[in-house]
């Protein structure tokens, strides 16, 4: 019983996470947003203490079943395993116990958190799990899914319906592409062969809630009177973690799947109230490993790991979009090409560059519901597979909040539609030389009659003639960095117009 509650508690969240990453129709974020917002590093980058809190207490009441059942990544590779396991019968009894590499696990704990602090947080986000997640399901499952849609938007057409509508299917960034295949496949391929192995070795949010379970309240418990040592439950153990030599079970590594009672014929395995026996030095070793749930092994590393969780702990779509057409005009122009921003755009209610830098986890939610594909992943270095802005393809609209209001880690802080009018993330700026007033001699002032803010208005070329051509010129006080001047100006291959990113973000 327990373990139907466990896979249909996990198929609510697998399923609820993994289509806000595939609904572009933003209807969906509204009332599953906040299965995103109660993961586990996302919370705590966003100091959402309560979230945080209510975890390690959910730890250390029931084990690690945050991984088993909140955690899409942790659920993924149950998934593939047991398609392993319906491949050949023989294979579902496939798994042997491991001793725990705790030194690699505290390892790349130490520098994940260490990436955080320093600000690389690219390299340290390559390995936290709902990221992870987030950029496989959004760069794999997405384009699949929006593709599927369009085929049913275009029998939807012929048979004069508009149940659905096609949306544009399109690579935002290959790097990014090539890093979610490349983690998908080394994530699978470990989940195929070893069950929990990325878990229990890699992933640095396991290794500090495995220090937590390690005290758990409940747990599988052993009872050695009706064990008959047939082992089943080892090899049914995807976590490699139940030693049957010595009838112990390494609770840092358990993440309360049930799977081994389920499996146990004997009713020798039970998953109950850990009782802490206290035994003696000179105790035989036999009466010690006896039903001994209280791994007190490594009590130096334990306390190793205690810290640094503690540091990790504190340290912390909907319409397609627009496109774009001379106005007035009927023929659709090519897109321009993408500016050389001295500063990068980053979504209003980000407060800052460095506050969205130092919290993004690149899980890319907010790219995934962006209905204007203002926000692609970025491909600099340093803020690789971050979320930036840019205005090919559309501009951010003003009574939009969809970013902010789907945000897990707190990098874009929830804002109104009034306060959204309202922030300055950048400012336009012209470049007359390739404005097709001057290149072309046409009339045009696009960007002013579009420009929500009013920041824009169309002078005389001459001054001293009322005749001459009109040229736009940029009030910086009201310019709030919406892109609507850049994406729907005509200058090709260059626009005449770009917006530039401000660090720091005001209100005007």
């Amino acid at each position: 019983m327990l373990r139907k509650i466990r896979i249909i508690l996990a198929s609510v969240f697998f399923i609820g996470i993994t289509m806000l990453f595939l609904d572009f129709t933003g209807a969906l974020h509204a009332w599953l947003g906040w299965m995103a917002k109660v993961q586990f590093l996302p919370a705590v980058l966003a100091m959402n203490f309560v979230t945080v809190a209510v975890l390690l207490l959910l730890t250390l009441l029931f084990g690690r079943v945050y991984c088993s059942v909140i955690c899409p990544l942790g659920v993924m590779q149950d998934i593939i395993s047991w398609i392993h396991g319906k491949t050949r019968k023989k294979n579902r009894f496939r798994f042997t116990y491991s001793p725990a590499k705790n030194w690699l696990r505290y390892t790349l704990l130490v520098l994940f958190v260490a990436g955080l602090v320093l600000g690389a947080h690219s390299i340290a986000v390559l390995i936290a799990p709902y990221s992870a997640y987030g950029r496989i399901a959004g760069n794999l499952l997405a384009p699949v899914y929006q593709l599927g849609n369009n085929f049913l938007a275009w029998i939807a057409e012929r048979a004069g319906s508009y149940a659905f509508y096609s949306t544009e299917v399109w690579i935002k960034s290959v790097s990014t592409f090539v890093i979610s295949a490349v983690t998908f496949v080394i994530i699978a391929v470990l989940a195929w062969k070893n069950g929990r192995t990325w878990c229990n070795t890699v992933c640095p949010v396991g290794t500090v809630l495995g220090f937590f379970s390690r005290f758990s309240l409940f747990a599988p418990v052993i009872d050695t009177d009706k064990c008959r040592n047939c082992g089943l439950c080892g090899k049914q153990c995807k976590a490699s973690c139940i030693n049957m030599k010595e009838h112990e079970i390494d609770y840092s590594r358990c993440v309360a799947c049930m799977d081994c009672i389920d499996v146990c014929n004997e009713g020798a395995i039970r998953y109950a109230r850990r009782k802490k026996i206290l035994t003696s030095p000179s105790a035989p070793q036999d009466d010690r490993s006896k039903m001994a749930p209280q791994d007190d092994k490594s009590t130096d590393q334990g306390r190793r790991a205690f810290i640094t969780s503690a540091v990790i702990a504190g340290t912390a779509a909907a319409a397609r979009a627009q496109e774009m057409k001379v106005d007035g005009g009927l023929t659709d122009i090519s897109r321009a090409e993408k500016p050389e921003r001295q500063t990068p755009l980053v979504p209003a209610g980000s407060l800052s560059l460095k506050n969205f830098v130092n919290h993004c986890t690149s899980c890319q939610l907010c790219v995934s519901v962006c209905p204007n594909q203002v926000l692609r992943p970025s491909t600099s270095l340093m803020t690789l597979m971050q979320p930036e802005m840019s205005y090919e393809r559309g501009y951010c609209r003003p009574e939009c909040t969809r970013c902010s209001d789907i945000c897990p880690a707190g990098a874009i802080r929830p804002i109104t539609r009034e306060e959204k009018s309202s922030i300055q993330i950048g400012h336009a700026v012209v470049n007359l030389e390739l404005c097709v007033v001057n290149t072309d001699e046409v009339k045009c002032g696009n960007c002013a009659r579009h420009c929500p803010a009013g920041a824009i208005r169309m002078v005389h070329k001459d001054p001293d003639d009322p005749k001459s051509l009109m040229i736009p010129t940029v009030n910086e006080e009201r310019c709030i960095g919406c892109g609507a001047c850049e994406n729907l100006c005509p200058a090709r291959p260059l626009t005449a117009i770009h917006v530039e990113g401000h660090e720091v973000h005001k209100f005007i």
